[in-house]
């Protein structure tokens, strides 16, 4: 089963919380700085969801499998080659040229928010600065791909073929996912494909789309810390998100940002 809004409550519902997730990424561009930890720029992010917006963070404590440890954290922090899942650290302090993705989900009344973006720490190298870029593209194309009617690999081949032609290469063991009352859950929404393949989109599903996307090598490993994911050959990984409900028309993205218009 899909994840789906039913009714107009549902709809609101998960604007709302998409609403708030986006202002947390609209409130931290201005702290990620050289010198600041991650676990700086995770304590602004804790107390600003938690008294400000009066949500609950999905990432602190939460478990991807019985068996591995609970996320220590309430955002996700990747910094230049880490592609996803890193954990925010006083030990980890960003200098200059840093690339780092923070990575948002909120809960509120039950709906979950979920979005990322990509900043710098200071002056930008010029290779972070094009794969961030096109890494964004290669979500918004993905964007202009929804609609019903359309399938899922209609939507990993528009990243795909996006990244690939500007010399990037897709992650494909992490995926988008279907989101609504619950964090993660169908469908799995994967950023490679073919054009025509893959479940029908329907009016009223909710999921993400992130592409993670990177300047070498596809593949990747796992850290022994169970969570942070690294590119295998060291080399640069880019990664933005958006949740989206998907209409008749396109594509409604529930956590535009005010600098953004689709």
């Amino acid at each position: 089963m899909s994840a789906k809004v039913t009714n107009e409550a549902d709809a609101a519902g998960m604007r709302e919380a998409g609403r708030l997730a986006a202002s947390v990424l609209e409130m931290i561009g201005e702290y990620v700085q050289p010198g600041v930890s991650t676990d700086y720029l995770n304590d602004i992010c804790h107390r600003f969801i938690v008294d400000e917006l009066d949500c609950i963070p999905a990432p602190l404590n939460y478990r991807n499998s019985p068996s591995a440890p609970p996320f220590p954290r309430s955002i996700c922090t990747s910094v230049n080659h880490v592609v996803c899942h890193g954990i925010p650290s006083d030990k980890k302090t960003l200098k200059t040229g840093d690339c780092l993705n923070i990575d948002v989900t909120v809960i509120k009344d039950g709906y979950h928010g979920d979005t990322s973006k990509m900043y710098f720490a200071g002056k930008p190298r010029v290779l972070a600065e094009r794969l961030a870029r096109v890494t964004q593209e290669c979500l918004y194309r993905g964007i202009e791909a929804v609609r019903a009617g359309a399938t899922l690999g209609d939507i990993g081949h528009a990243i795909q073929s996006h990244a690939e032609a500007n010399h990037f290469s897709v992650v494909r063991e992490f995926c988008g996912h279907g989101i609504g009352k619950v964090f993660h859950d169908e469908p799995q929404v994967l950023h490679y494909g073919r054009r025509g393949s893959g479940l029908t989109l329907e009016e009223g599903m909710t999921f993400t789309i992130e592409p993670m996307i990177n300047a070498g090598s596809r593949h990747i490993k796992m850290l022994p810390d169970q969570w942070t994911v690294v590119t295998k050959d060291h080399k640069l990984s880019a990664q933005w998100e958006h949740t989206i409900l998907v209409t008749g028309q396109g594509a409604d993205v529930l956590t535009q940002r005010s600098e953004e218009s689709f």
